[in-house]
């Protein structure tokens, strides 16, 4: 079979970009949708022009990558309307913008795999990321219920959830701290591996579910470094 054509929202992050070098080191043929590329996945006229303009120039896309997202921090008091429609914006209708965008030629070829970045939060609940932790316990939900949806056109649909990524959005939030340093250290021993996961670690995450030969749909895929299932005991 030719190389796969792979679709990637913000691909421009650091995730993105992790996920980007990922599947083209595999020899796949991967086309980057980012904000600073003039596509907002918001928009849902953005993602079907982006949709039209991949299939008239490869034919069709076996691979979405549903990566694009923006953070958020404060408890429920603290966040304003605006905060809970502009990230609700991206992480949650942006998803189903390009994914409304993209599976009917998925449909058609009776084929293809969506993978949707989640987090950990999406099941843990942590300090000041009310909305944050929301918009992807959204995506979570969504998952699950595209995965229902698509399985009778043979299309895999699964997530990744990550802990804390030691990603530029992460470096930026903690260097804004009174004491960076005591940030970052929380943050490490927050996972109980000790350490924060790499943008790497989460893009062979997604290449594995969007393997043909990986056999699971629906499924929220953790790289949480244990905080979901082990408990330290001093």
């Amino acid at each position: 079979m030719p190389e796969r054509v792979i679709v990637v929202t913000g691909s421009s992050g650091g995730i993105g970009s992790a996920i980007v070098d990922r599947f083209t080191a595999a020899g796949d043929v991967v086309v980057g949708l980012d904000l600073l590329d003039g596509v907002d996945v918001s928009k849902p006229d953005d993602c079907v022009a982006a949709a039209a303009r991949i299939l008239a120039g490869h034919d069709r896309i076996d691979v979405l990558c549903n990566n694009a997202g923006v953070g958020a921090t404060g408890d429920v008091v603290e966040s304003s309307p605006e905060d809970w429609q502009r990230v609700f914006a991206v992480n949650v209708f942006g998803v189903a913008n390009m994914s409304r965008a993209v599976l009917p030629t998925m449909r058609a070829a009776g084929r293809g795999a969506v993978v949707n970045t989640c987090s950990v939060v999406a099941t843990v609940g942590l300090v000041d990321r009310a909305v944050y932790s929301a918009s992807k316990g959204a995506v979570l939900a969504l998952t699950r219920a595209m995965a229902a949806d698509e399985i009778r056109y043979g299309i895999r649909v699964n997530c990744v959830s990550p802990g804390t990524v030691a990603s530029p959005w992460v470096e930026r939030t903690v260097a804004a701290l009174p004491d960076p340093e005591a940030g970052f250290e929380a943050l490490r021993r927050r996972q109980p591996l000790g350490r924060m996961v790499t943008c790497e670690e989460v893009a062979a995450a997604v290449a594995y579910l969007a393997d043909d030969k990986t056999f699971t749909s629906g499924a929220d895929f953790l790289l949480d470094g244990g905080i979901t299932g082990v408990r330290l005991v001093d």
